[in-house]
């Protein structure tokens, strides 16, 4: 019998939460799922060389061990405080049987981005796949007077300085067939006003995929998007004040695990999805988006 999906993973209301880092996961009640008991892989990325940004916990997590188990290594990105978590990713990766490195980057460093993709390009010798998932949202009830110059800037230097940087330094060693793959959010769409310079970097991704989709499309790399809905990450605890009723908002009642967005990332890095490029994948928990 197929699973219900309105059940398959905790519903609101959640306990309090006591989260101090946006990339710890060890706080989080109840733990998210990465897929480490469910995800099997069927050899869609046999030997594809991968990078993903944020890959220390959240979706970046469950997109590495996705793309291990789907026989890609993979080269992640992590701060230095998360180097627990990059550890557990690392585990996963290699557990898959494939090569996994670590790589401490801020991105939002033009030159530690320059060194990032050396660094991928020395490992691997090319990039078939780039993932930029590494995001920062700081939630302001009280408006945009309380939106900080030094918060601005760290949001639209992660979400939007980053992938600028490493979609023009990794293209030249993509080769055809290879990919990009942002991750945008509902917030694009439907911008919630506490989560405002957030939302508008992700609606700037959306443009920025579509744009350089039709820039590269002749080269033969594909550049598409995933926009999840609600998704249980620990940036969620660690930015949002109150995280009780997180996710219920979703037509199926509850946020999405980091696993059940994961999916969508190998689907657009594998050739089933050849004809696919300048899309948004939308994974929203039913919420209608354009």
């Amino acid at each position: 019998m197929p699973e219900n999906p309105t059940d398959k993973h905790p519903r609101p209301d959640f306990p309090q939460q006591d989260q101090q880092h946006p990339g710890w996961t060890g706080p989080m009640d109840p733990p998210p799922d990465h897929g480490e008991d469910s995800y099997e892989g069927s050899g869609l990325l046999r030997d594809r060389k991968a990078v993903v940004t944020g890959g220390d916990s959240g979706i970046g997590r469950a997109v590495a061990l996705a793309y291990a188990r789907e026989g890609a290594d993979v080269l992640f990105t992590h701060l230095p405080e998360e180097d627990q978590e990059a550890a557990e990713t690392t585990r996963l990766i290699e557990e898959a049987g494939r090569k996994a490195v670590a790589v401490v980057c801020d991105i939002r460093e033009e030159e530690q981005c320059r060194r990032l993709v050396e660094h991928a390009v020395d490992e691997f010798g090319r990039i078939d796949i780039l993932v930029n998932n590494a995001a920062y949202q700081m939630s302001q009830p009280d408006g945009i007077e309380a939106i900080s110059t030094e918060q601005f800037d760290r949001v639209v230097r992660t979400n939007l300085y980053g992938m600028f940087w490493l979609c023009k330094l990794a293209l030249p060693h993509i080769p055809a067939g290879g990919s990009v793959i942002n991750t945008t959010s509902v917030q694009a769409y439907k911008p919630s006003p506490h989560l405002l310079d957030y939302a508008m970097t992700k609606g700037a991704i959306v443009t920025f995929t579509q744009g350089l989709a039709q820039m590269v499309a002749a080269d033969g790399v594909r550049v598409n998007a995933v926009a999840p809905g609600p998704v249980w990450t620990p940036l969620i605890p660690a930015t949002l004040p109150d995280t009780a009723e997180f996710g219920k908002q979703s037509p199926l009642g509850r946020p999405a695990q980091p696993a059940e967005i994961a999916p969508a990332f190998v689907f657009l890095a594998s050739p089933q999805a050849s004809f696919v490029t300048a899309e948004i994948l939308n994974a929203t928990g039913g919420t209608p988006l354009p």
